[in-house]
């Protein structure tokens, strides 16, 4: 899961009830201006509640304005306050939120000022020959942003299924939407829904063959079932091809291609007595494997030759195919590496 990376510029706003009181005002100028000093000095956990006080001053006066409960979602995202985030999110969503705002302006004749009104203003303005230009201009709405952080914020809790809900329900808006079908994959892999996270891997590579980190999930999936290991190794390769310092992709690539060695070393031991062909026939299989495995193994520690697991795995393989000298070697590196992590 990619870090939660979020961040806007938010323009503080001018505001006025005319009769309802210059308290009311006062209140919701110190407000706003604690909420944005506090925000611009990134100290988004005070910034949060600040932001939450003035859209609630502008709802009792009679204002919805559910941008200011954007921004506390916001500042509480940037504050890990994920909870929060999360329930303002979910309720903004719910509520038909978009972001998308307009603003109305005319030009005074007298000075040919440009001024902004609201829209009652506006319209009344229009009946005068004080004003002139009237225009109308829409700002860029966040209902993406919304779904695509809100999904980031649940997969970071862990709560698989609750992110498969809200991913699809924002793909269903906006279906070439990159971000959700990125997260979707995680959601499905969280929720423990296997097929639909090997799907969405196969359609995002289809789109992006290029992506070595969805190669290498893919094949993580794939060598879950001996049925598709050979395609688990296919895509490891895959990955390696497209990120040659992959060191994971190589540690798959070993282990997959040795099989459940466990299994098989259990079962030549219970054929070694009383079946000494079978048990034979085993012995040769796996000592084939480990050689298959050998130059996967080598490109390993190749690229990570301070890698433990990758060390003691080589070892093991040359312990396998009867390599002396390199056996010897990798015990003095493997013994190496213990001395520096015991210390």
């Amino acid at each position: 899961m990619k870090k939660l990376i979020l961040g806007i510029a938010i323009v503080a706003s001018a505001f006025a009830f005319g009769q309802k009181g210059g308290d009311v005002n006062a209140k919701l100028q110190a407000a706003n201006a604690a909420a944005m000093d506090a925000y611009n000095a990134k100290n988004y956990a005070a910034a949060a509640p600040k932001f939450v006080e003035v859209y609630d001053l502008l709802k009792a006066n009679g204002q919805d304005n559910k941008i200011y409960m954007y921004y506390a979602g916001l500042s509480n995202a940037l504050a890990n306050n994920s909870d929060a985030a999360i329930k303002i999110y979910t309720d903004l969503i719910n509520s038909g939120f978009t972001g998308v705002e307009t603003t109305y302006t005319a030009k005074e004749k007298k000075t040919g000022q440009v001024v902004t009104l609201d829209k009652a203003s506006w319209e009344l303005m229009k009946k005068t020959s004080d004003y002139s230009d009237f225009k109308t201009e829409q700002s860029k709405g966040v209902e993406a942003d919304l779904y695509e952080t809100l999904a980031t914020l649940l997969l970071n809790e862990k709560k698989g299924n609750e992110a498969v809900a809200i991913i699809e329900k924002g793909l269903a808006k906006y279906p070439n939407n990159a971000k959700l079908k990125e997260a979707q994959s995680t959601a499905y892999f969280q929720s423990g829904n296997t097929d639909k996270f090997v799907a969405t891997l196969k359609e995002q590579l289809a789109k992006n063959p290029n992506d070595a980190t969805n190669w290498y999930n893919l094949g993580v999936m794939q060598a879950k079932n001996p049925a598709t290991s050979a395609d688990a190794i296919e895509a490891f390769k895959k990955a390696i091809e497209l990120k040659p310092t992959f060191s994971e992709a190589y540690q798959n690539l070993v282990f997959t291609t040795i099989g459940d060695d466990s299994k098989t070393v259990a079962d030549i031991n219970a054929t070694r007595k009383e079946k000494p062909d079978e048990a034979s026939k085993l012995i040769d299989a796996r000592r084939e494997r480990f050689a298959k495995a050998l130059p996967f193994a080598e490109a390993w520690y190749k690229v990570a030759p301070d890698n433990i697991d990758a060390v003691s795995t080589l070892k093991e393989i040359y312990v396998v195919t009867k390599n002396v000298d390199k056996i010897k070697e990798m015990k003095a590196k493997e013994a190496e590496l213990s001395a520096k992590a015991a210390k």
